[in-house]
């Protein structure tokens, strides 16, 4: 059939039909349920990972989750960074009365009835956005968590503009630049590399007729790499993390350790009591601050701020997991949370009611508001030596 969006490639007795998707309005699922009823292939790609694939098949998944296990793990900035990309897909996906994925449901759903193959030919999102934060310096991670906690706060009205961009990438693509747009480097980890991912796992994919549905805004990286020798397992590794930041946090804790024992040396022991009282307070402080501007118990504010002037000298402690502990016990997320989750990410509001997503942002915004404290607490405590 003769549609801009449908390309065709014939390589070694094979053909591949990669359709690019708008996403825009029922055109494009409408489009896939064509190609693939006029083209019969032996395999269906489609441009999803596992995790995706679960999340569009499975639309309660969420209410599996324990999220005491994930604080535990420390996974909640993965998460909660997860959580904020499916709100703004969701608003898109309401403002134009579309269900998030429906061109991959049908992709998916036809395959099963002409006993196609399936392939989930795209990246595992949690690889892509590993890879991005352990690629990112210092001040680009801190730009880019504003601006993926500002996103939450954004008019949820969805602008011309961002409507011709849908016309252009996919929804996950297009929650990717919103956060991203400001830090040009993201695009090399988020969209370039995934362009390689997707040419090589279509191009691999057995069969003599495939049919690959992906993101218009893919199919030129997909098309100018289709064949070349790709490094796959470069693409799937997760960069170790530099020496500095193995070591960041135990230099960090020393240092204020050996200032309060230069204070005992050089001013005295009244004056190390000092400086750690006053470490103590201005920590607990702003620990306790962080939970109380989110709302959270009486008793999660407080173990915060107890536990705040301790965890601030220890790398492998955060106040936040705690105060993310002391609240899951106390205000257990409940069977209703999960089911509203769905709607309520569309929303600042639905996000600080649920229980779900208020436990994040609790993990998030104390661990924030604590490491603020720490270096207030810095000079404050130098005035004693």
């Amino acid at each position: 059939m003769e549609n801009q969006n449908v390309h065709h490639i014939e390589r070694e007795g094979r053909r591949i039909t990669l359709i690019g998707t708008a996403h825009v309005s029922r055109e494009s699922a409408d489009l896939v349920e064509q190609v693939i009823a006029e083209e019969q292939p032996d395999t269906v790609c489609v441009e999803l990972c596992k995790p995706r694939y679960e999340a569009i098949r499975k639309q309660d998944q969420w209410r599996e989750t324990d999220i005491v296990k994930v604080i535990r793990e420390k996974r909640t900035s993965i998460l909660l960074s997860q959580l904020i990309m499916a709100s703004l897909q969701r608003k898109i996906a309401q403002k134009f009365n579309i269900t998030p994925g429906e061109e991959m449901l049908r992709a998916i759903s036809r395959a099963e009835e002409i006993g196609a193959r399936i392939v989930l030919a795209d990246r595992e999102i949690r690889v892509t956005l590993l890879r991005t934060w352990r690629m990112m310096g210092f001040w680009s991670k801190v730009n880019f968590l504003t601006e993926v906690l500002m996103s939450l706060f954004a008019s949820e009205e969805i602008t011309e503009e961002e409507i011709e961009k849908l016309k252009q990438h996919d929804v996950l693509e297009l929650a990717l630049q919103t956060v991203g747009d400001k830090l040009p480097g993201l695009k090399t980890t988020l969209i370039d590399e995934r362009d390689l991912y997707l040419a090589d796992t279509i191009g691999r994919a057995s069969g003599e007729r495939i049919v690959a549905v992906v993101g218009a805004g893919h199919v030129p990286g997909i098309l100018a790499h289709f064949g070349e020798a790709i490094d796959i397992d470069a693409l799937n590794h997760i960069p170790e993390k530099g020496l500095w930041s193995r070591f960041a946090g135990w230099f960090f804790s020393l240092a204020i350790v050996g200032l309060f024992i230069y204070g005992f040396v050089v001013s005295g022991s009244q004056a190390s009591l000092k400086m750690i009282t006053w470490w103590a307070a201005i920590t607990a402080s702003f620990s306790g601050l962080g939970a109380l501007i989110l709302l959270a118990h009486p008793l999660t504010i407080l173990a915060s701020a107890l536990s705040a002037p301790i965890t601030t000298l220890h790398p492998l402690l955060a106040a936040g997991w705690v105060a993310g502990l002391v609240e899951a016990a106390l205000r257990k997320p409940q069977v209703r949370d999960f089911l509203a989750l769905k709607d309520d990410i569309t929303s600042v509001r639905g996000f600080f009611r649920n229980k779900i997503t208020r436990l994040l942002l609790i993990v998030a915004v104390v661990n924030l508001t604590t490491s603020i404290g720490t270096f207030v607490a810095i000079p404050t405590i130098m005035r004693f030596l």
